[in-house]
């Protein structure tokens, strides 16, 4: 054999894998499509947030979590219904990465360098019942460093253990097929692609070069999901959620294309919950691409009037940052895909962030004086560069000319002031007593009992058409393509599993692509933080189950 382990995708999930299974003295062959730029894949961009349970950073924000409470959430969020057949190894996977948020998580990425900002941030609030969908307390660990901050020690760990002779890392290597000998995986075949000098992000060539097979005892594959492939969305699309968009702007750079899904498919593995994926309604067409089609999702705070393509309010509790697929089922059930938000200077200033670790420099940067300057007025640079440059942005003085603005982003010129004035104006009337009908003013003025909330999240409450607010700003809201919740059945060894529920031998796989462990953890419906954190528990979890396997 020509090594212990080849490792497909170089993503977080596969680096984790890669250097715990170095950690136990297996040599292990690292395999990626994309130039050595994009080591990391999705998880250097992202914002780097991370659920945690009764963190000290949770304690010291007066926030009381429990493991229990976690649990109820987990289960009110994920809504399992398919527990004897495609759930019933997600949910195991669940109650684990539930144990390991609560326990041994935080202490784990700490020892590896890895801090976090001390406001605890509040994702997916939910707005139902107890037992219903969403966070009961804030539990979004943002990185300090943010997605690079994540990436950076399993890279170190992973250049330590090639520089040991554990790992061999080849970059522009396409796996095209995994070799079955005798109902085993024993190694993969595939085209080695040309060099590239395409900055992490962006497309690069595919133009094959040679060939190359190589011998393992075993594969893991941890390449990602769909996000990127918008025709494979839509052909999983669920009816659940109304007919797929139309149009649709990518969350992700385009190598995230499901290629080793179908690959793995036909070695025998099996797929579970195709139907199940998370896009979220809050995107922007980013002004300076990196990849076609890019996307910026808005992390909002609860006070912006959101109105679908017609101008009316969305109905409770479709609020900003509350539930993502929700929200995307009513949007969709309109007959358009975007929708809008309006809001004054005050709220933009204080509630827009921009997922991303490139559209905060400050974190990613890890700038205490550039954090700090948060809390002076106006938005941050990177939000006002949006508001500036961005082509889904309207800044106006008064009313009519906002909805003047609006109607000229789209063809079909949907928007009647009178009907917009008069919404606005009754949401206005409701700032009049500390008391309100209107759920989403309750909402605002509850999240300002946080503390990290009325510190830096959420604007003081005040009526949208006082000019002392303004200006008001209007933002044409896409529908922003982004995780894969289904994927490669896999067992808490992460052994994938076939159609009769028996392990693949020799074949593992981890991260995205197993639906983050189990063939879909989430159930149909994610808390936040929990697809980092679902890389990081999946790769570390199916290494050491491979290597306790390998012996």
């Amino acid at each position: 054999m020509d090594y212990d382990v080849i490792v497909v995708g170089s993503g977080l999930a596969g680096l984790v894998a890669t250097v715990e299974l170095a950690d136990k003295g297996k040599k292990v062959l690292l395999l990626d499509q994309e130039p050595e730029a994009s080591l990391g894949g999705q998880a250097w961009w992202s914002f780097g947030g991370l659920f945690l349970v009764n963190s000290p950073e949770q304690r010291r924000m007066g926030i009381k979590d429990s493991r229990e409470l976690a649990w109820q959430d987990w289960m009110g969020t994920a809504g399992y219904d398919r527990e004897d057949d495609e759930d019933y190894w997600g949910k195991k996977w669940a109650k684990a990465y539930i144990e390991f948020a609560t326990n041994e998580k935080r202490k784990w990425l700490h020892e590896q360098g890895i801090r976090f900002f001390p406001i605890v941030g509040w994702a997916e609030r939910g707005g139902y019942l107890a037992e219903g969908h969403g966070n009961s307390v804030p539990r979004f660990h943002i990185v300090w460093g943010t997605g690079p901050g994540i990436v950076a020690p399993f890279e170190e760990r992973m250049r330590e253990a090639i520089k040991k002779g554990l790992v061999d890392y080849r970059p522009r290597h396409r796996v095209d097929e995994l070799i079955s000998t005798g109902g085993s995986i024993t190694g993969v075949k595939g085209g080695v692609l040309e060099q590239s000098s395409a900055a992490r992000g962006e497309a690069s060539s595919r133009n094959k070069i040679g060939e190359f097979e190589f011998q393992s005892q075993a594969v893991m594959v941890t390449s990602g999901g769909i996000g990127a492939n918008h025709e494979l969305i839509r052909e999983h699309w669920p009816a659940r959620l109304g007919s797929p968009p139309k149009n649709m702007i990518s969350g992700v750079p385009e190598h995230v294309d499901g290629r080793m899904l179908t690959i793995t498919e036909d070695a025998g593995g099996r797929i579970v919950n195709r139907d199940r994926m998370w896009h979220y309604t809050e995107g922007i067409k980013n002004w300076n691409p990196v990849w076609a089609n890019h996307g910026i999702r808005i992390l909002p705070g609860p006070s912006s009037l959101w109105l679908d393509a017609r101008g009316q309010r969305l109905p409770a509790p479709n609020f900003p940052g509350f539930d993502t697929l929700g929200t995307l089922e009513t949007i969709q059930a309109t007959g358009f895909d975007y929708s809008w938000f309006i809001l004054t200077q005050k709220i933009i200033e204080r509630e827009f962030a921009l997922s991303g670790s490139e559209q905060n420099p400050d974190l990613t940067g890890k700038s205490i004086k550039k954090v700090l300057s948060r809390v002076l007025p106006g938005p941050t640079s990177p939000v006002q560069a949006f508001m500036d440059k961005g082509e889904d942005f309207v800044v106006a003085k008064t009313l009519p000319e906002l909805v003047d603005g609006m109607n000229n982003l789209t063809d079909e010129k949907l928007l009647n002031l009178a009907d917009i004035e008069r919404q606005v104006q009754a949401r206005d009337r409701e700032m009049d007593n500390k008391f309100t009908k209107d759920l989403q003013i309750t909402a605002l003025r509850g999240a300002r009992n946080y503390l990290g909330d009325k510190l830096i999240r959420v604007a003081k409450p005040h009526k949208l058409l006082d000019s002392k607010s303004g200006p008001l700003i209007a933002v044409r809201l896409h529908i922003v393509s982004r995780k894969t919740l289904g994927g490669l059945q896999t067992d808490l060894s992460g052994r994938v599993l076939d159609q009769s529920g028996k392990p693949v031998p020799g074949l593992y796989a981890a991260g995205e692509v197993a639906g983050f462990g189990g063939g879909g953890i989430h159930g149909y419906r994610a808390l936040e933080g929990t697809f980092l954190g679902g890389c990081l528990f999946s790769g570390r979890q199916a290494a050491r189950g491979l290597a306790k396997d390998l012996g």
